[in-house]
């Protein structure tokens, strides 16, 4: 096959044209040190000497019992931090047993209907020693209730217990579709769960500010970076107008970015994500505590970059976006399997995805020193253009009258729907690669093992859940849900009333429903 070679000047994955080469720029390079706002260099001075970042592979499948097991698997195998994928029906807020659930329970994560089924899932798991990150958001209160609850069942107290909730409605409402209750009235629950965080889960993190799912979707390096950047603007906010004080809950703010396969740009997004958000905490909300102007995020390689085709690929993918992610100074990183563009990940191919981030702190040297790509004339130059073009489409953002408007009114959904048409038609073009699926076809004669869900999982799961219905008072149960349906109907905290109902045996659909009764169901209206 002949070699073909991309029309026109070459680019960045992003779009941004790039020069033969970079040559010195005193006020690209006059930047401060790492541990300095605005933080471009980084959050410590040390970087990773002080700290090594949290290795989460993320994990859910089937029952509360099948994923308790992969998570003590990959602990015993040296993984720093959990990760928990759900399944449809509960990101829904539907219990396993409705209508809608079904052939869906278990599938692409881990079922929780009721406190007993969370009580499993943590079954002699560290609480106290590792940190938790939940993948979850509509009905993110309420599984952070499941899990404190169940922590404190076993003795381990709110203080002691770490972790993130995703908690980002309106990354569901502009690329993923998880959503339940109509954009307001899930701001509110957001900052209902700040205020419950700040009183009773001190070390949390109550939301992870999320352009990875925007990323996936199709939008660019710069969109993924604006529209993060702007929905966190909105929760801060929110935050303020629900009269929470700025050093209550900016300092455990986090996000979530994607890390694609060009490698500058991404250290690039990384950089100027840091220097733009310590920016505008200053300049827009008056922050003087360094805590809340500084940037902190996980990372988790591109699924989107994953190919069916020749999946050995994929190992090498994964490695390259995980080196962006270091070099870009992220607090906690995932790393893809390289089956997953198949089914869900194998235990052998979930290992290989942490053995390549193991690789990277302790053989490639990348983690001795802070910033490492600190003043390569490339990453500064991609830097501030990154920075700046991020800022304008913020702007643009702000003239709409914000993230929830925007978001409403379909602004972030057409840009990322045509960028991602944009990028589609340059990959069936061929200028832009894709090895194994529009260049270098042949396919390697090579088996990989799939993770099946057991059938069966579905239907002892819904058993579980008749049989925990039998056992609770219903008297208590109807009573605590009419709590949370007037505390819905008022402007109390809805997580006290919440936490009631689910202790004594309140499953997820059933409170999730109370609230729909007054929010609500969410219809997209395009």
């Amino acid at each position: 096959m002949s070699e073909q070679r991309a029309p026109g000047p070459p680019r960045t994955a992003s779009g941004l044209p790039l020069e033969p080469f970079y040559a010195r720029s005193p006020t690209r390079l006059d930047c401060p040190d790492p541990g300095e706002p605005p933080f471009t260099r980084g959050l410590r001075p040390g970087g990773y000497r002080e700290r090594l970042w949290t290795m989460r592979q993320y994990a859910g499948f089937g029952s509360a019992e099948s994923t308790n097991s992969r998570f003590r698997y990959l602990l015993e195998r040296g993984q720093t931090g959990l990760s928990v994928a759900f399944d449809l029906p509960t990101q829904m807020g539907y219990d396993s047993d409705a209508e809608v659930s079904a052939g869906e329970v278990g599938r692409v994560g881990v079922a929780i209907d009721q406190l007993g089924d969370m009580e499993i899932l943590l079954r002699d798991l560290p609480l106290d020693v590792v940190t938790t990150s939940m993948t979850i958001n509509a009905p993110a209160s309420l599984l952070l209730l499941l899990y404190q609850l169940a922590a404190e069942r076993r003795g381990i107290p709110g203080e002691k217990l770490g972790g993130t909730i995703q908690n980002d409605v309106l990354k569901e409402y502009a690329a993923r579709g998880t959503y339940i209750f109509p954009p307001r009235p899930s701001m509110r629950l957001v900052t209902d769960t700040f205020a419950y965080c700040h009183e009773e889960l001190p070390r949390w993190n109550p939301i992870s500010i999320s352009g990875y799912h925007m990323r996936e979707a199709g939008a660019t390096a710069t969109q993924e970076l604006a529209f993060a950047i702007s929905n966190g603007i909105a929760y801060v906010e929110a935050a303020l107008a629900a009269g929470l004080k700025l050093t209550e809950f900016a300092p455990r703010l986090s996000f979530f970015f994607n890390v694609d396969n060009d490698l500058f740009e991404e250290v690039a997004k990384f950089r100027a994500a840091r220097q733009l958000w310590s920016g505008i905490m200053t300049q827009r909300f008056g922050a003087t505590d360094p805590r809340c102007r500084q940037l902190r995020f996980h990372a988790q390689t591109a699924g989107a970059t994953l190919t069916a085709q020749q999946p050995l690929n994929n190992v090498v993918r994964v490695a390259l976006q995980a080196l962006a992610a270091v070099l870009g100074g992220a607090q906690s990183l995932h790393t893809n399997s390289f089956d997953e563009a198949l089914a869900l990940p194998s235990e052998q191919a979930a290992t290989l995805a942490l053995r390549t981030q193991q690789l990277l702190a302790h053989e490639s040297g990348v983690s001795k020193v802070a910033d490492p790509l600190g003043g390569s004339y490339l990453v500064e130059e991609l830097t501030e253009r990154l920075a700046a073009e991020a800022a304008s489409l913020i702007r643009e953002v702000d003239r709409r009258g914000g993230a929830v408007q925007a978001i409403e009114d379909g602004y972030y959904q057409a840009q990322i729907e045509e960028a991602s048409y944009r990028h589609q038609q340059m990959v069936e073009s061929g200028e832009v690669v894709i090895i194994g699926v529009n260049r270098f076809q042949d396919q390697l004669p090579i088996e990989v093992p799939l993770l099946k869900v057991d059938p069966e999982l579905e239907r002892g799961q819904m058993e579980r859940l008749r049989q925990h219905r039998r056992q609770r008072s219903k008297a208590q149960v109807e009573r605590t849900l009419e709590k949370v349906r007037r505390a819905a109907e008022g402007t109390e905290n809805l997580l006290w009333p919440m936490r009631e109902a689910l202790l004594v045996g309140a499953t997820v659909g059933e409170v999730c429903q109370r609230l729909v009764n007054v929010f609500g169901r969410w219809r997209p209206t395009s």
